[in-house]
């Protein structure tokens, strides 16, 4: 049987997948907050939030916020040194009696390339850039913060999100689709409503270590995705680009030379958990029915 979810959850880094996670958990009666660099600048959605930036004092409303905590999630980008966000916070946390798990949101970019192959919980994370690197530090503080702790933690390691508002949709109706082809590419995806679900997913059955990957059921080729969000839009498809075209950035052929897919049966079963948008199709045909890339009424 599932645990009960915490009575407050801080989420570090209220960005897109922090913002879906914290309005899910508060529409199930989950006391929710969060940090972000600037207060001043986020949407007008009832979150608290608390600023949280390198060389200012920690707020008396983030040290309550993390006295009080049963559970953190942190969504920072790491740095060269790991978890920026944890390092800022580290001795504030010493004053939390009431945590009792933490999650921290990576990527499947920790695995190198696999050629069209499978990786899964117990592939080895063995991607050798700068990228994975700085990702795997992150995971790896985290985890020996809760382990001296003596709490449940969860590395989450995710493909690329998308959700309403994000998506090719979106790109095409402002001219920034792009129709990146390489053959026999593939990858998964992961709707952020269901990012939300499977993180909440976890905070009821914690383990110690935890790893999880959640992702959609069908590793698909990017230029598909765009092919089907022009059909639903009626808008034009972006012309052709070969992926290792001189015109083509060297940061985006580094995002299309990795080509895997993701089995996360373990995690599924170990959550007792299933994506609500198990394709792409079905999150573009969602995005599309509530106004994404249609013209805006004047």
């Amino acid at each position: 049987m599932p645990a009960a979810l915490p009575s407050h959850v801080l989420v570090l880094g209220l960005g897109y997948s922090g913002r879906h996670l914290a309005a899910l958990l508060h529409s199930n009666g989950v006391a929710c907050n969060g940090t972000v660099r600037d207060p001043a600048s986020a949407p007008a959605d009832g979150l608290l939030r608390h600023r949280l930036v390198a060389g200012e004092p920690i707020s008396a409303g983030l040290r309550e916020s993390i006295r009080t905590a049963e559970a953190i999630v942190c969504s920072v980008p790491p740095d060269a040194d790991g978890d920026p966000a944890l390092r800022l916070l580290i001795d504030a946390l010493g004053d939390s009696p009431a945590l009792r798990w933490v999650g921290y949101l990576s990527s499947t970019a920790v695995y190198a390339d696999r050629d069209g192959g499978w990786v899964n919980e117990t592939s080895a994370a063995d991607a050798t850039d700068e990228t994975a690197l700085k990702r795997l530090r992150a995971e790896q503080q985290w985890q020996a913060f809760a382990q001296a702790r003596g709490i449940a933690s969860a590395v989450f390691r995710l493909p690329g999100l998308y959700g309403r508002g994000r998506n090719a949709l979106v790109q095409l109706a402002q001219g920034k689709a792009r129709q990146v082809v390489r053959p026999g590419l593939v990858f998964n995806r992961l709707h952020v409503a269901d990012l939300a679900s499977g993180v909440q997913a976890a905070m009821q059955r914690p383990a110690r270590d935890a790893l999880h990957l959640l992702s959609d059921d069908e590793p698909a080729p990017p230029q598909d995705v765009v092919a089907y969000a022009a059909a639903l839009s009626g808008m034009p498809l972006p012309v052709v680009q070969a992926w290792d075209a001189p015109e083509v950035a060297a940061s985006l052929r580094r995002f299309y030379a990795s080509n895997k897919r993701i089995d996360g049966r373990a995690t599924r079963a170990a959550l007792q958990w299933q994506p609500r948008f198990t394709t792409y199709r079905e999150g573009l045909d969602d995005a599309w029915a509530h106004g994404d890339g249609r013209p805006a009424l004047r």
